[in-house]
């Protein structure tokens, strides 16, 4: 599947002028999927133009950015795949880009499969694993419900991922563990 691995791989999507942390599911022999939201600008997007960009980032900082903010259309440059004009983010050090259909749903989410149709990597130099880059998401992920529902051991699990950045992280995810605080209000 070039850069997706088996299982789920925690991506920046792009649709029309949106960008928000996804997870891009990969089971051995499926296609890609993802679960969207419904209301969410991503599943907006999904259905209205069927394509979603998958940006493989190495700032820590852009998932919880993304996650609780707005793109700059500034971020975002057009790319253009097979017939379709796509959006990608600027910084992306690879992307993948997908045609998107709904295949399922609930009252609460779709589930999307995706067909690869495009990709490109834009940065030579590999980025090492880094503890802290990776609590920034799995923070990220959890202040997404924190937000919503303030439940305590959602606060315990973003605390918990925040020590790790604050053992573990560079400079860049110590900024982002500071804004999901800001978020998280804490």
């Amino acid at each position: 599947m070039g850069l997706l691995g088996e299982g789920i791989t925690e991506v920046i999507a792009v649709t029309k002028d949106n960008a928000a942390p996804i997870g891009i599911i990969v089971r051995s022999g499926q296609a890609p999927k993802m679960i969207l939201f419904k209301g969410s600008k991503t599943a907006e997007n999904v259905e209205k133009y069927g394509w979603v960009t998958a940006n493989f980032v190495s700032d820590s900082y852009l998932y919880p950015l993304y996650a609780f903010s707005d793109v700059a259309k500034s971020d975002l440059r057009k790319v253009f795949v097979g017939e379709m004009v796509m959006q990608l983010l600027r910084d992306a050090d690879a992307w993948m880009a997908f045609t998107a259909q709904i295949v399922n749903e609930t009252k609460d989410a779709y589930f999307v499969e995706l067909e690869p149709v495009g990709s490109e990597y834009c940065r030579d130099e590999m980025r090492p694993v880094n503890r802290g880059f990776n609590s920034v998401i799995d923070a990220t992920v959890h202040a997404t419900r924190y937000v919503m529902n303030h439940d305590p051991e959602l606060r315990e699990l973003i605390e918990y991922h925040l020590g790790i950045v604050r053992k573990c992280g560079g400079p860049r995810d110590i900024e982002a563990a500071a804004l999901i605080k800001e978020v998280c209000g804490f």
